[in-house]
């Protein structure tokens, strides 16, 4: 079935679009060639934005390292720099 659909022809067929986006998936609107819009359930749109923590929630829920963790620096030359 077709998911991607003209501006022009989605206006005309907003119905079956809408109908479509239930059943199959959601439904790309094109304008001037380019992808503009997607059409989708209200089941799939709460999905994407139920799963996605915040990002305080994202740092505190990050792998915490042990007392034990250290960090080695290279030794390494500096680089010269011309006057």
């Amino acid at each position: 079935m077709r998911t991607t659909w003209k501006l022009q022809d989605a206006k005309a067929r907003f119905s079956k679009i809408v109908e479509d986006a239930l059943k199959i998936g959601p439904q790309f609107v094109t304008r001037r060639g380019q992808k503009a819009v997607v059409i989708v359930s209200v089941e799939d749109y709460e999905e994407l934005i139920s799963n996605k923590p915040s990002l305080k929630e994202f740092l505190l829920n990050c792998p915490k390292m042990g007392n034990d963790f250290e960090l080695e620096r290279q030794k390494d030359f500096p680089r010269s720099i011309e006057f």
